[in-house]
């Protein structure tokens, strides 16, 4: 049975909270995706280690004296294969209570199934979290069937990540591997966030190419987040980085991608940028602080739930 996780993050004795690991193999060797789509995004991100173990991630973030997210993706019904496990990762993550952090994942097109998961995952492992993607996932998150689960995500009170804009998944396969851009246009979570206001809604990675939509929905809604995974920030969008000193500061997490891009690569092309000193440590940390309640009343409270 999977420990239940008890978040023992001291947001004094970290540096940044990468807000996007991800765990692609669990205790028993299996992988969270078919073999193919690992083998193109390897090739896509250039990387070579895409199934670094949940203590290898701890000891990489502890040694860099960082906390970090970390999740898998269930597309179990669109690819016909279920994910690494969610428990195994869970458990992980308590070992190493100090620098990790678990979201949870179900599959939408699960219906009633998905959101009974949802709730399992919050109030019996713990989970701090929920990552989705909609392209790998198959599935439109505007769509009314979908309603249900984002209003139990509402009730439960955890964020959820949707990644947004081009997929390393799928890339360079004919046909993508099947994997449709569509579903990961940043425009179908307004509507989301319209209707359940309540619901803490992040925007992973810049929103390319819908990058000037996914900025309007960050600067027009409160619970709406981006978070800056999957690209090295020389290559990010122009006007996110104008904005980001701006109306954008307080909405900006830092995240890597890791293992498809490392923390030190990403945090050495972000020092880079053109963005105001005060405005640095916002993204780096206190942004993410504040929206997973890892001050000390936070932290309290995320033990009790």
């Amino acid at each position: 049975m999977a420990m239940r996780y008890d978040c023992g993050i001291d947001p004094d004795a970290v540096t940044a909270i990468d807000m996007h690991v991800h765990l692609e193999v669990d205790e028993c060797g299996h992988r969270a995706l078919p073999d193919e789509f690992f083998d193109a995004s390897a090739v896509y991100f250039r990387t070579t280690d895409r199934t670094p173990s949940i203590d290898r991630i701890a000891e990489l973030y502890r040694g860099a004296a960082m906390a970090a997210v970390v999740f898998t993706v269930d597309a179990t019904t669109a690819l016909g294969h279920r994910p690494n496990s969610i428990d195994d990762l869970v458990t992980g993550c308590q070992r190493h209570r100090d620098v990790l952090i678990p979201f949870g994942s179900v599959d939408p097109r699960q219906g009633r199934a998905a959101v009974v998961e949802a709730r399992r995952q919050a109030e019996e492992l713990g989970v701090r979290g929920f990552k989705f993607h909609p392209s790998v996932q198959a599935f439109d998150p505007s769509e009314e069937t979908f309603r249900p689960l984002w209003a139990e995500l509402e009730d439960i009170g955890l964020p959820a990540v949707f990644h947004t804009g081009q997929n390393g998944m799928g890339a360079g396969l004919p046909g993508g591997g099947g994997i449709k851009l569509k579903h990961s246009n940043p425009l179908l979570l307004d509507e989301v966030a319209a209707d359940h206001p309540g619901l803490t809604i992040i925007m992973a990675h810049p929103s390319v190419p819908w990058q000037e939509e996914a900025n309007s929905i960050a600067t027009h809604k409160a619970n709406v987040f981006i978070d800056l995974s999957g690209w090295s920030p020389r290559y990010f969008p122009e006007s996110l980085v104008r904005l980001a000193s701006t109306v954008l500061a307080e909405k900006l997490l830092f995240g890597t991608d890791f293992p498809l891009i490392t923390p030190e690569k990403w945090l050495r092309n972000f020092a880079e940028l053109p963005i105001k000193d005060e405005v640095r440590p916002l993204i780096l940390k206190e942004n993410a602080v504040a929206l997973l309640g890892l001050g000390a009343a936070g932290a309290a409270a995320g033990s009790r739930s």
